[in-house]
């Protein structure tokens, strides 16, 4: 185990509904050293699930970092892009206040900073609606129980089925896919700085570190309106509904690509077995893997991370600028 320099640890605090989801994204970043999920800046000691709430608790989760390599703007940015900061009533599916959303600073530098990305977040229209997640000192901590720490991780079938149903990842597809619309035919790749505005957690670790998304647990897998699917990074356009098809997996397949030349293949040795790699061809994304025991006339399944994608339904792709691809629907 790696020395740990005491010197240059601190430690974050946030709240923003199920401690299950607001753990996993912080566990993903360098320089997070670990994050435990507890309750936070309740009346009254050793609150338990079964009466933190009664003690003015929030479900939170405190994470120990080096700042200098997670410097607090990225916890920050994290933190925002998985939560809806309107909503001082509860977080999606889970209501109540003992499930909104806070951020508990520790020093002056993270007050300043946590207001600072407040106002910037309000300043920059993203939402229709106030920000009002507030800013609090932090207080009090206290570990959760045993069987609530790394729960995605010991139980991911469960926390799987309660993620697709709570709605959190559709909110935030749908709001930050929107900041992706904007690109039109230039299909260049952002930069680092822009690809971490502009994407959720998830979509930068699927697109930019080659991870996988949940089966079942995410927005595409079971879409089945007419439309395309396009780079969630670029726009640049990869798939067509007209080519999917229930693969059975929990993940959007398709039997081919819109446009061949969009897509790279390259040999994937990560695992045991030797896969076939899908990435888009402008901006470099990891979409997903082909398998060849796809259905009829290919043979072919392009299996895709929803985090990977933006859909466009019919309706919209001659105002989203891509208004050639209509005449495909024609006939279906």
């Amino acid at each position: 185990m790696a020395h740990i320099n005491n010197d240059h640890i601190e430690k974050a605090t946030f709240a923003g509904g199920c401690f299950w989801c607001v753990q996993t994204p912080f566990e993903k970043i360098p320089g997070v050293i670990s994050v435990y999920t507890g309750y936070a800046g309740g009346i009254g000691q050793n609150p338990t699930y079964q009466n933190y709430a009664q003690k003015g608790y929030v479900e939170a989760v405190q994470i120990t970092y080096d700042p200098r390599t997670a410097s607090y703007n990225t916890l920050l940015d994290t933190f925002w892009k998985q939560i809806d900061p309107t909503d001082s009533e509860g977080q999606f599916v889970d209501r109540g206040p003992h499930y909104r959303s806070v951020i508990f600073y520790h020093t002056p530098e993270q007050r300043e900073l946590a207001e600072k990305s407040k106002v910037a977040l309000e300043n920059s229209h993203i939402f229709d609606k106030p920000v009002v997640t507030e800013i609090l000192p932090a207080t009090n901590f206290y570990l959760a129980e045993g069987y609530h720490q790394n729960y995605a991780e010991n139980n991911p079938t469960h926390y799987a089925l309660y993620r697709a149903g709570s709605g959190r990842d559709q909110f935030l597809n749908k709001v930050w896919s929107q900041r992706s619309t904007d690109h039109s035919k230039n299909y260049t790749k952002p930069s680092e700085s822009e690809l971490r505005a502009q994407l959720t957690p998830l979509q930068y670790e699927v697109t930019q570190k080659d991870a996988t998304e949940a089966p079942f647990a995410n927005e595409y897998w079971n879409n089945d309106k007419p439309g395309i699917y396009v780079d969630i990074v670029s726009g640049e356009p990869l798939f067509s509904s007209l080519d999917k098809f229930d693969s059975g997996t929990g993940w959007p397949s398709f039997t081919k690509p819109l446009n061949p030349d969009n897509i790279v293949k390259k040999e994937d040795k990560s695992l045991l077995s030797v896969r076939t790699e899908v990435r888009s061809k402008e901006c470099d994304s990891h979409l997903g893997h082909v398998f060849p025991d796809g259905p009829a006339p290919t043979g072919q399944r392009y299996c895709m991370n929803s985090a990977a994608l933006r859909f466009i339904p019919l309706e919209d792709l001659e105002k989203e600028g891509y208004g050639e691809y209509k005449k495909l629907f024609k006939d279906s």
